[in-house]
C-alpha cells in the first residue's frame, strides 16, 4: 500500500532543494541565442518565473515547467505539493492556469497504488486551481520525480514580472518561512510531526489566493515572484537587479514555521542553502542579523509564497486583505525597495 513506501528515502535531494543553483544555471545558459520575437514578452533571458508569449492585444500565454524528487513521504501529499509549486509560476506572472501536463519518473517496481496517489494529489490541486490536466509523459527512473508543465493566460496589460519594482515599494510575503529547513530536520528525525504537518500544509497552499486578492482588490502590484529553489535572497536579488534598485529587508518581520529557527541554529540546512549563498552572498549586507536567520533567507523554499512589490500607500491594506482571506496562511510586510547606494551590495538585511 502507499503508506509502506518512504518516498523521501528514495531521493538524494528533496523538492526544490534539488534545483540547479542560480549561478550554475546562468553558466549553463551562456552563449545560447535568444530569439528576437516582438511577441515574446518574457523569455529565459529574463530570469523570471515563466515565459510569456503575446497572442493578441488582450491575450498572452504563460508557460512554465517544474518537477522535483519527493518532498513528502505520503504520495498524495507529494503530488499535491509538486502541482502547487508548478502552478505558482503562472500566478507569479499575474496569470491564470488553464491546462497542465504531468511529468513523471518512477522506479519500475514502485507499487501502482503509490503512483496513483501521486497523480491523484496532482490532479486535485490542478482542479482546485481551476485548471485541467490534459495528458503528460512518464518514464522509468530509479529516483521518483513528479511535476507539471502548465499553460496559463494573462492580459499583457496586466502582466506582472519580477523586474517592475519601483523605488519606495513595500515588499509583502505571503507564507511562513522555513519550509526547507523543516523538511531537512524531519528527514533526520529532528522535527515533530506537528512541525512537519504545518510545513506540508504551507507547501500545499495554492498561491492562487494571494494572486486573486491582489487583482480583485486593485492593489497595483509593480512586481512579483514566487519564492522557491533560490530562497528569499536569491529570488529577491533577481528582483532588485531587474529593477535597477536595492532593497532593505527586515529579517525579523517574516513569520516563521514553528521550530524552523531552532533547526537552522542546529545547522539542519539542505545543500541548496550553500548553493544559494554562493550565488547571492556577495550582494547581501547581513548587518548584525543572526546567522541562522540569514540561513533561512538563503534556504530553498519548496512551494513557497509570493513576494510582491506594491506601492507604499497600498501596503498596509494589502497585508490586511491577505490575512483576512481564509485561504492565506500568513502575510507580512518584510522590506522596501530603495535607490542603490553601494557599488556591490544590493540587499541590506536588518
Amino acid at each position: 500500500m502507499a503508506q509502506t513506501v518512504k518516498l523521501t528515502k528514495l531521493a538524494e535531494c528533496a523538492g526544490c532543494g534539488a534545483k540547479v543553483g542560480a549561478g550554475a544555471l546562468a553558466k549553463l545558459l551562456e552563449g545560447l541565442d535568444v530569439r528576437h520575437d516582438p511577441r515574446l514578452l518574457v523569455g529565459f533571458d529574463k530570469s523570471d518565473d515563466a515565459a510569456v508569449y503575446q497572442v493578441s492585444d488582450h491575450l498572452a500565454i504563460v508557460e512554465t515547467l517544474d518537477f522535483f524528487p519527493p518532498i513528502a513521504d505520503d504520495p498524495y501529499t507529494y503530488g499535491a505539493i509538486a502541482a502547487a509549486n508548478a502552478l505558482s509560476d503562472v500566478w507569479a506572472m499575474g496569470g491564470e492556469p488553464k491546462v497542465a501536463l504531468n511529468i513523471m519518473a518512477v522506479p519500475e517496481d514502485m507499487p501502482k497504488d503509490v503512483v496513483h496517489q501521486i497523480l491523484r494529489g496532482g490532479y486535485e490541486k490542478v482542479y482546485e486551481a481551476g485548471a485541467s490536466i490534459v495528458g503528460g509523459h512518464s518514464i522509468y527512473d530509479e529516483e521518483p520525480k513528479y511535476g507539471l508543465s502548465v499553460t496559463g493566460f494573462v492580459d499583457p496589460a496586466k502582466l506582472w514580472t519580477n523586474a517592475g519594482a519601483k523605488e519606495g515599494d513595500v515588499l509583502v510575503y505571503t507564507k511562513p518561512l522555513g519550509i526547507g529547513v523543516t523538511v531537512t530536520a524531519a528527514k533526520g528525525g529532528l522535527a515533530t510531526s506537528e512541525q512537519l504537518e504545518y510545513a506540508e500544509q504551507a507547501m500545499m497552499r495554492l498561491n492562487r489566493w494571494p494572486h486573486d486578492v491582489a487583482l480583485e482588490g486593485g492593489f497595483a502590484v509593480d512586481a512579483a515572484t514566487d519564492i522557491t529553489g533560490f530562497g528569499v535572497l536569491g529570488h529577491l536579488l533577481e528582483m532588485v537587479q531587474g529593477a535597477g534598485l536595492a532593497c532593505e529587508l527586515k529579517a525579523g518581520a517574516f513569520q516563521l514555521l514553528p521550530g524552523a529557527l531552532e533547526a537552522a541554529r542546529l545547522g539542519l540546512l539542505p545543500a541548496g542553502t550553500y548553493r544559494n549563498r554562493h550565488f547571492a552572498a556577495d550582494y547581501v549586507d547581513g548587518g548584525d542579523t543572526e546567522l541562522a536567520l540569514l540561513d533561512l533567507l538563503f534556504t530553498p523554499e519548496t512551494s513557497g509564497g509570493l513576494l510582491f512589490a506594491v506601492p507604499a500607500h497600498k501596503a498596509d491594506a494589502f497585508v490586511t486583505a491577505l490575512n483576512a482571506a481564509d485561504k492565506v496562511l500568513a502575510a507580512c510586510a518584510v522590506g522596501r525597495m530603495v535607490a542603490p547606494r553601494d557599488a556591490q551590495k544590493l540587499i541590506f538585511v536588518r
